[in-house]
């Protein structure tokens, strides 16, 4: 499958499976040790599914663990957020974006390591 775009990041990277009116489909790759900017979006809602590894997710201030492949976690329009991979293994998860913008300038960042 051919992407549409990739994006390396301080965390690790993305990559653009679909980018339609509707959604925006991304598969993303967290490095051993290394955490998003903890962020919310106005515009748009995400569901994240595991695919290989174990991600920790921090939502409002409260941490979840994914360690099953398939198994998701639903990030509603306006809550803080964060993926963290604890582990010394690359973690990858699924992002489907729904709402009604999907750009990267619809990020509120809260705490950030990398400076942005």
């Amino acid at each position: 499958m051919s992407q549409l775009e990739i994006d390396i990041r301080p965390w690790g990277r993305y990559e653009v499976l679909l980018d339609a009116e509707s959604t925006k489909v991304k598969l993303i790759t967290v490095e051993p040790q290394r955490k998003l900017s903890y962020q919310s979006h106005e515009k748009r809602q995400e569901q994240w599914t595991l695919v290989k590894g174990k991600l920790t997710v921090v939502r409002d201030n409260v941490e979840y663990t994914l360690d099953t492949p398939g198994e998701s976690f639903t990030i509603p329009k306006g809550s803080k957020h964060r993926a963290w991979n604890k582990t010394d293994e690359p973690v990858q998860f699924v992002e489907v974006q729904t709402g009604t913008y999907f750009g990267e300038d619809d990020i509120i960042r809260y705490e950030d390591d990398y400076g942005r």
